[in-house]
């Protein structure tokens, strides 16, 4: 995500089901997996499939294990007296997986890549906070580097921050700051499609993506941190649909699922015994609408997000089609998060509520009268007809408008139109935790000037309570700040939150061990066969 650095939640599946030329060898980790969006270069990496395949492949100064719990991975040291400035010295004797040595600057350079205008990468505003990344990240920049990046040593280097922040520690771990060799810089594009890292795994071979089929990563024997692998080596497959996921997996022929399809939620308990695994997890589902769409900018958008929102009956959806695989949201983030708080001044826009729903219609129909029909778009191609369809069946018959899903082939194709502001619908799109904090969901998806910002929540005074929130003296006043924030999203309603998780996974009886992570997605590296 993200990505996991996992991202946004792609929660998809790629193109075709083709079957590759090899079959896996037995002692490979097959699981599900989707295209990336990208090339698989960390800044740019900020959905689920890519993010997947992207958090193996790297090593950062942290690491985050199956709870959440940060620990260091490639950081001898990361020391502040303020949480301003701070300086990192480096584990000596790391390695790139094309034999060149990790360094000081091997970060350095990665983070200036990542932030500078020019280069355009979806993750750059992770480094929002470091001194120079506003002249960097300028369409026109005046500096090529930021000023608050010093490389002392091979192994140290230092980092001025513009203010405390309580995250930046733990954000060590996200992938936008990992380390890249000096092979990237030469031809970002084509390092994409063979990345060289440090990670626990690297490519299988050159050419190891086999677009819309498969990903073929090994152990990488070189790794010596805290991740080690407990298999030889991960097969990522990408399928058509869940349902033919998920008859690969009762019939061995795929080790490990980590989304079960709807058609299979009431008996994959059944049908996998011990082998099906049940986990709350930080990823959420919204729905989001830019204001480029007509009847949704201004004082009008906000009464019908409102009015919208208190339209969807999340209670029976969740009961219905997931069968309490998921909860209603209550707020933005997710509600397995440190600090979450379900009970927010505003979080009555989360409940269904016809009533009030119809009378905030009817109020922005004086300001505009509606017309046309509320379509909701959505990858097919990731499991979310029924929910969508039902989002939209409960919308139709509180309001009285037509309200459709309207289904995208892959999850590539909306993320283009939703990135490039040309959409022009609603659209489905969720969060998956890349670090285990309510303001890594808030900052990526809600900060004005980040590029994952997905429904031009542009609001200075929200900025303002986020960078508060950061540099809070305790993680308690934190988490008051980042409430009033919140507040004033429901009040403006900058998305409408439909659903926090609780993910539904499983193992094929090939697999002895494999248990989901914090974020949803399967322990990679702590698989056994």
């Amino acid at each position: 995500m993200a990505l996991t650095a996992a991202a946004l939640l792609a929660t998809s599946l790629g193109l075709s089901a083709c079957s590759s030329d090899d079959s896996a060898d037995a002692s490979i980790v097959t699981t599900n997996g989707g295209e990336p969006q990208n090339p698989l270069v960390p800044t740019n990496t900020n959905e689920n499939m890519g993010g997947r395949v992207v958090d193996r492949l790297f090593a950062g100064l942290k690491y985050y294990d199956a709870n959440g719990v940060a620990h260091d991975e490639m950081a001898q040291k990361i020391e502040t007296t303020d949480r301003k400035n701070y300086t990192i010295t480096i584990k000596p004797d790391w390695k790139f997986s094309d034999g060149t040595t990790v360094t000081a600057k091997s970060f350095v350079d990665a983070w200036n890549y990542g932030a500078l205008g020019t280069n355009a990468q979806l993750q750059s505003y992770a480094f929002t906070p470091i001194v120079g990344f506003d002249e960097v990240s300028a369409e026109k920049p005046t500096a090529q580097t930021m000023s608050g990046l010093k490389v002392v040593d091979d192994k140290t280097f230092t980092v001025a921050l513009k203010s405390p922040s309580i995250d930046f520690e733990t954000e060590l771990g996200y992938a936008p700051f990992y380390p890249l060799p000096e092979a990237a810089f030469k031809d970002i594009k084509a390092f994409g499609e063979n990345p060289i890292g440090n990670g626990p795994y690297k490519f299988a071979k050159n050419g190891a993506w086999q677009h819309n089929v498969q990903i073929d990563l090994v152990a990488n024997p070189d790794y010596h941190g805290g991740r080690a692998p407990k298999n030889k080596g991960l097969r990522f497959v990408m399928y058509q649909s869940y349902d033919t996921a998920y008859a690969d997996l009762i019939a061995g022929n795929l080790d490990t699922l980590d989304t079960i399809p709807d058609s299979a939620i009431t008996s994959y308990e059944k049908d996998l015994g011990d082998r099906a695994i049940t986990k709350p997890t930080a990823q959420n589902q919204h729905i989001g609408i830019q204001s480029n769409v007509p009847h949704f900018s201004g004082e009008e958008g906000v009464l019908r997000r409102k009015a919208l929102s208190m339209a969807i009956n999340r209670d029976q959806i969740c009961e219905n089609i997931f069968h309490k695989t998921r909860l209603p949201a209550r707020d933005f983030t997710s509600a397995s998060l440190p600090g979450f708080n379900g009970n927010l001044p505003g979080s009555e826009f989360l409940k269904y509520n016809p009533d009030e729903a119809k009378k905030l219609w009817a109020q922005a129909n004086t300001m505009s009268p509606w017309s046309g029909r509320f379509e909701i778009a959505y990858n097919s191609d990731g499991g979310h007809q029924a929910w969508i369809e039902a989002v939209a069946n409960s919308i139709k018959n509180t309001l009285g408008i037509e309200s459709i899903g309207a289904p995208y082939p892959t999850f590539k194709n909306i993320r283009d139109e939703v990135n490039a502001k040309s959409i022009g619908k609603a659209f489905r799109y969720g969060w998956q935790g890349d670090y285990p904090t309510m303001l890594q969901f808030l900052t990526s998806q809600y900060y004005s000037y980040s590029s994952t910002n997905n429904v031009d929540w542009k609001v200075p005074e929200f900025d303002k309570l986020l960078d508060a929130a950061l540099a809070a003296p305790t993680q308690e006043e934190s988490y008051k700040i980042t409430a009033q924030a919140q507040t004033m999203m429901l009040q403006q309603m900058a998305d409408i939150p439909v659903l926090d998780y609780i993910a539904s996974a499983g193992r094929s009886d090939k697999v002895k061990s494999a248990g989901l992570a914090w974020n949803g997605l399967f322990d990679f590296e702590g698989i056994q066969k």
